[in-house]
C-alpha cells in the first residue's frame, strides 16, 4: 500500500482577536478593504476559468441571533438563522423581529442578542510568487491558510496590526 508523501511545508497559522469585531458594518469593511485595497499585494493570475482577481471573496456566513424573553425578562427561547450576504442577514434580522407566529410560539419577545452574532468570510489570494492561500476572517479570529512562503504572513500579520478592530 502506498504512503501519502509530504512534497510542500503548507502552513496554517491563527490569530484570536483581542475582542469580537463589532458588527457587521465593520466585518463588511474591513472584508471589502482587503479585496478593494489589496494590503497582501496580490496578483491577478490565468486558470483554465479565464482571469481570477488578486483576491476573491470564495465563501461567507452570517449567524443572527434573537432570544425570546417573556414579560420579566427570562429567555424563553432562541432561534439563529444563518445567510450567504450581508443584505442577507440584514433582511432576516428584520424578518425574524417581524414574525408574529414564531413570537407567539415561544410565548416572547424577541430580543436581538447582537453580541452572540456570528459572521465570517474566506478569501482566496494569489501572492505574485505563485502561492495561492486563503485569509479566513471571522468575528473572533483571523487563519491564514495553505501558505508556504513567511513573507506571505508577515505581510497579513502586518495589515491585521494596522487594522484596529483587529488588535
Amino acid at each position: 500500500m502506498a504512503n501519502f508523501e509530504q512534497n510542500h511545508s503548507v502552513k496554517c497559522a491563527i490569530r484570536m482577536l483581542a475582542g469580537p469585531i463589532p458588527d457587521i458594518g465593520v466585518f463588511n469593511a474591513i472584508v471589502q478593504s482587503v479585496i478593494v485595497n489589496n494590503p497582501f499585494g496580490c496578483s491577478s493570475y490565468m486558470t483554465r476559468s479565464g482571469h481570477q482577481a488578486p483576491i476573491k471573496k470564495i465563501r461567507e456566513s452570517y449567524t443572527a441571533r434573537i432570544a425570546y424573553r417573556d414579560s420579566t425578562a427570562k429567555t424563553v427561547g432562541v432561534t439563529s438563522e444563518t445567510y450567504n450576504t450581508v443584505s442577507g442577514f440584514n433582511d432576516g434580522i428584520v424578518a425574524l423581529l417581524a414574525n408574529l407566529a414564531n413570537t407567539a410560539a415561544h410565548k416572547g419577545t424577541p430580543v436581538r442578542t447582537p453580541d452572540a452574532d456570528n459572521f465570517s468570510a474566506t478569501l482566496r489570494c494569489h501572492d505574485p510568487g505563485g502561492e495561492t492561500y486563503y485569509v479566513n476572517i471571522a468575528r473572533r479570529q483571523i487563519t491564514l491558510s495553505s501558505y508556504e512562503n513567511e513573507s506571505i504572513r508577515i505581510r497579513v500579520e502586518n495589515w491585521a496590526d494596522s487594522v484596529i478592530a483587529l488588535a
